[in-house]
């Protein structure tokens, strides 16, 4: 059990405190000279520098409804880079809803091809074959070099971002269009069908999902083109 014994001037350390009172307790613990800044910083809760004799410290906006335990922890700290502290660990974790979650990036959607629009496609692959109900968003996807497109699969779906990337290399005269409406309709099973769980293990390519894939009406004539023509 670790056991802090609380003296007179913890005990002084007021209840609720702002940036500056926060800042003078810590110099009366520590004898130390301290610039003090609360951040939101959601990855570094607490970070400490020493320059010109001044020790700045930078501590996440939580700290300030901190009990005199933890705030008393984070002096000797201060004191002692080296020192223990498990009080303050654990009111990280408990206080971790305090911490701001970076907005997700902001996805380019881009559906226009030179020879394809993916946003018509999907319109009609969504209405003919799932009755408009996927609501994943669809986008080329980023062009790379020939040598790194062989080793890359031709459509991608994300749950996370529920949306469809598909290989811009397959924007081209000689694709017809039959083979992208395909590769367009198997990412749409994905965002439309939930990943199946078979001896412990996912089931990404579940026997319903190749029921259903073979459903596309020009099934064969995709195997049959994608066997005598490969795409470069």
């Amino acid at each position: 059990m670790y056991i802090i014994l609380m003296t007179t001037e913890q005990l002084s350390l007021p209840i609720s405190y702002d940036e500056d009172s926060l800042r003078d307790y810590l110099e009366k613990i520590t004898g130390k000279s301290i610039s003090l800044k609360i951040t939101d910083n959601s990855t570094s809760m607490i970070s400490l520098k020493t320059k010109g004799g001044i020790v700045y410290v930078r501590l996440h906006r939580m700290f300030l409804d901190a009990g005199n335990d933890v705030i008393f922890e984070i002096a000797q700290f201060i004191k002692n880079r080296k020192a223990r502290t498990p009080l303050i660990r654990d009111f990280i974790k408990q206080n971790s809803n305090c911490l701001k979650k970076k907005p997700p990036k902001k996805l380019s959607i881009n559906t226009q091809g030179k020879y394809y629009d993916l946003r018509e496609i999907y319109a009609n692959v969504n209405g003919e074959y799932f009755n408009g109900r996927v609501t994943a968003s669809i986008t080329w996807g980023i062009k790379i070099s020939r040598y790194a497109v062989r080793r890359r699969t031709l459509g991608s779906y994300s749950s996370h971002t529920n949306t469809i990337r598909i290989n811009p290399i397959l924007d081209k005269k000689s694709v017809p269009r039959y083979f992208i409406e395909f590769i367009v309709y198997h990412e749409m099973l994905h965002a439309d069908m939930d990943v199946e769980a078979k001896n412990g293990r996912r089931s990404v390519h579940s026997r319903e999902f190749k029921r259903r894939e073979k459903l596309f009406k020009h099934y064969e004539r995709v195997v049959a083109w994608e066997k005598g023509k490969a795409v470069e």
